[in-house]
């Protein structure tokens, strides 16, 4: 398979792994197609060791990274630099009534307290504060892919990137979103439609990803809804020169997708997945339950900002996990889950789907010429 990001990167085939686990984003590399390892909740020193690792076992092939840098969010008009002082700050923003909400809804499904004296990570890399860190980290390193998640990443950032040889990808929701990214210099679009786990808009990927396509001049990557060769084949008839997949590795053999999140995902249908800001304070694509619900209830004090909401929550998310209560265990997933029930080699994956992708186009072939 040849279009202008195999040529790009010098992979064999254009299918783009986003992973928060460094196996699963080697072995995918080794595969053929290009694994980037999610960065969002590494420090820049748990990055280092990461990237570090990947390195010396993804053989040489290419790898990228992908971080967060919103446009905007609560305390960016601070100017703080330090992620201490940020948080020192803005936890003061966090009132108590959404504090006495997520108590209560902890008490009511017997969730305990933690034990120790780890705090955990209040402050993920969603703020020019923490993520810049960890871009100093990834361009240290031999990336091929800088990529953000979240809206244009600054232009500097770009121009760093590029000075290394680096080329940068970004996420779009919709073809404005997509042409402020090519104005700020990013190389690769990749139109994310609303079927897409994580942070995701409201346009499916069968209308955004042709609206992207005509928007850009640069290589566009299809996301949302992508499990197999024939959304593959969809994806890259509407226009897109490769596949950016996420949700499809969480329930691979390399993943280290929690027990009691793998287990919900192989059981999900694709209706059980909601838009929701109950995790980060941006709408995002999580598994429904009775977490998801409560934040839409009447009781609700509704979701803060971000990152204020994820402050907010992550303790309650760290006792949800050491606890009984899969009520209420929620886990970014796209809504493709509702078509992975079994746990296969990440390898196993990437050649199942190129099988697909080729048959599907010998199907189309054949409906032509016949």
């Amino acid at each position: 398979m040849r279009t202008r990001v195999t040529d790009m990167f010098g992979i064999e085939l254009p299918i783009f792994a986003f992973s928060h686990c460094r196996d699963v984003v080697a072995a995918v590399s080794r595969a053929g197609g290009m694994g980037v390892l999610g960065a969002l909740a590494y420090t820049p020193e748990e990055l280092e060791v990461e990237l570090a690792w990947i390195d010396e076992h993804v053989g040489g092939r290419p790898y990228g990274v992908d971080v967060v840098m919103p446009a905007s969010y609560a305390g960016a008009d601070l100017g703080l630099d330090s992620p201490a002082d940020l948080v020192a700050r803005l936890q003061g923003m966090i009132t108590p009534e959404h504090r006495a909400f997520v108590e209560d809804l902890l008490a009511k499904h017997d969730v305990p307290a933690l034990t120790g004296a780890d705090p955990g990570k209040v402050l993920l890399g969603w703020t020019d504060a923490t993520a810049r860190p960890q871009v100093e980290v990834a361009l240290k390193h031999p990336i091929a892919l800088l990529a953000n998640a979240l809206g244009p990443p600054p232009a500097d950032v770009v121009e760093l990137a590029h000075a290394k040889g680096v080329k940068v990808a970004a996420l779009a929701s919709t073809p404005r979103h997509a042409m402020k990214q090519v104005e700020v210099g990013v190389d690769v679009v990749v139109a994310q439609g609303t079927e897409a786990g994580g942070h995701t808009g409201e346009i499916s990927s069968m209308v955004l990803i042709p609206q992207v396509v005509d928007a850009v001049d640069v290589p566009v990557l299809a996301a949302g809804g992508i499990g197999g060769g024939r959304q593959m084949a969809a994806g890259m008839a509407l226009g897109a020169e490769g596949v950016w997949t996420g949700s499809i590795w969480l329930t691979v053999e390399e993943a280290d997708t929690p027990e009691m999140a793998k287990r919900r995902i192989l059981e999900a249908t694709s209706r059980d997945t909601v838009r929701s800001r109950s995790w980060t304070g941006k709408p995002a694509r999580l598994l429904k339950n009775e977490w998801t619900d409560a934040w839409e209830s009447a009781e609700s004090p509704g979701t803060l900002p971000m990152p204020l909401q994820y402050m907010l929550v992550s303790p309650a998310l760290r006792r949800i996990g050491n606890s009984t209560a899969a009520e209420l265990a929620t886990f970014p997933a796209g809504q493709i889950i509702g078509s992975m029930n079994q746990v296969k080699p990440a390898r196993q994956v990437v050649f199942e789907m190129v099988e697909e992708y080729i048959e599907a186009m010998e199907r189309l072939d054949r409906m032509t010429t016949d």
